[in-house]
């Protein structure tokens, strides 16, 4: 027979109060129990009455020790590789694959290395500091790092610690703020703004057609400087134009894959640049609508850098070296595709349009790149716009905002240049007045009119 179970109150003075609590022995082990204070309603005679409750359940084999209290969860505080990898995991399902890639770079590159074993709670003011100063350092140690691109991963440390923010992991943001950044001179925005620049690119561009080995005549170098230079199209739509976009007959072109929501819209095709895409598909092997515009040598689709360094930097490249016979200055530096893109929304001014047509054509969200273009535009010389129209082959299409859409008379334009392009016979134009040549002095002349 077991041990006859015993006990008694134990009454303290404490601070606080007065406390009872019991100690009694239980299944052959002591036991001491707290059961409160004087301010809670606890007296002797209460506890003697408790002490006697329990000792019988004791004898019952009733009664079992209290469960301690859970001890609180420590707060989650993951490191930034692990927090930063969750992130962009979720990220980049919502994102286009060239977003990804540079996201993936920018933490995969800059900001692991030096933030991968910092907790978040351990990433203040001064880490990020300290890391802004570091990428400095690396690029005057010979790293190919800009301020911009450094720019760009501090925003992207501030995305992934906002949602830290959000999720309460940290109480504040310490890479938010352009404090933290560094300093961004405006860069020199290059695209052509002048009648005789875009017309020795184009007609270079036909050189290089004419020039090309028979597996490579069909590319359109000409076409495809034409359509960067009158649709403004991006590198990645150009690509991904295919013949089922052009509609010749409305003149328009749809861009139904672009970098924006905005940059999905319809372009009315300059009458110039329908010609040159008429022309261009008589001439294409792929010319179903399912096959590309400017397609590779095989019809795939061609590559970005294709069209930069094969296409426009050669195209340029000639240009230069006719206009260095004529005695003219050379084309800006660093022309590149989205210089063609800014030219045409100059030209789209040139033709009379107002600013939020400019950026409907072009699929802007942004006023301010073209309000500077527009800005620049009004400090062309005299008769330069009448000169870009007729390049253009415009000089039978009514600008919006013209007296032509209001009844008024549309006033005569300019004659056509009689130009002509190696891949046509001397002289040749079309019924529009859309001229073709490899003879600069020509197109010089005829635009002078």
């Amino acid at each position: 027979m077991g041990r006859r179970p015993t006990g008694q109150v134990i009454e303290k003075q404490t601070r606080e109060g007065r406390v009872f609590a019991l100690r009694f022995r239980a299944y052959g082990q002591r036991h001491y129990l707290t059961l409160g204070g004087a301010d809670e309603g606890w007296t002797r005679q209460k506890a003697e009455v408790e002490l006697t409750n329990v000792l019988a359940d004791v004898r019952r084999g009733i009664w079992r020790p209290p469960e301690p209290e859970p001890a609180p969860e420590p707060p989650r505080d993951p490191t930034f590789h692990e927090f930063a990898s969750e992130w962009f995991d979720a990220k980049r399902r919502e994102l286009r694959p060239s977003t990804v890639a540079a996201y993936e770079w920018e933490i995969t590159h800059l900001l692991l290395p030096f933030f991968h074993r910092h907790r978040l709670s351990q990433i203040t003011v001064e880490q990020v500091d300290r890391y802004r100063q570091s990428m400095v350092r690396e690029r005057e140690q010979g790293r190919r790092l800009s301020n911009e691109t450094i720019n760009k991963s501090l925003t992207r440390l501030a995305q992934i610690l906002e949602v830290a923010v959000e999720y309460d992991l940290i109480a504040r943001n310490p890479a938010a703020g352009k404090r933290r950044r560094l300093k961004v001179e405006r860069p020199q925005r290059s695209y052509l703004d002048r009648s005789d620049q875009i017309a020795s690119l184009l007609d270079a561009a036909g050189e290089l057609d004419a020039e090309a080995r028979s597996d490579y005549a069909n590319l359109g170098r000409r076409a495809t400087v034409a359509t960067l230079l009158f649709a403004g199209l991006r590198i990645g739509e150009l690509c991904a134009l295919r013949w089922r976009d052009v509609d010749l007959a409305a003149g328009r072109l749809t861009v139904g894959q672009a970098k924006t929501d905005a940059g999905v819209r319809e372009i009315d095709l300059l009458p110039g640049l329908r010609d040159e895409l008429a022309d261009h598909k008589a001439r294409a092997q792929a010319a179903h609508p399912d096959g590309y515009v400017f397609a590779t040598a095989a019809g795939g689709q061609q590559n970005p850098s294709n069209i930069r360094t094969r296409i426009l930097a050669k195209a340029i490249e000639r240009a230069n070296e006719r206009r260095a016979e004529q005695e003219l200055t050379p084309l800006p530096d660093h022309l590149t595709p989205h210089s063609l893109r800014r030219t045409f929304a100059s030209l789209l001014f040139a033709l009379g349009r107002s600013a939020p047509e400019v950026m409907d054509q072009l699929g802007h969200t942004d006023p301010k790149l073209t309000l500077r273009i527009y800005a620049r535009a009004m400090r062309r010389d005299p008769g330069e716009n009448e000169r870009l129209q007729a390049l253009a082959g415009a000089s039978f299409w009514a600008p919006m905002g013209t007296g032509a859409q209001t009844g008024d008379e549309t006033p005569p334009a300019p004659d056509p240049p009689t130009n002509q392009n190696p891949r046509h016979s001397r002289g040749s134009t079309d019924g529009r007045g859309w001229a073709r040549t490899s003879d600069l002095s020509r197109v010089k002349r005829a635009l002078s009119h």
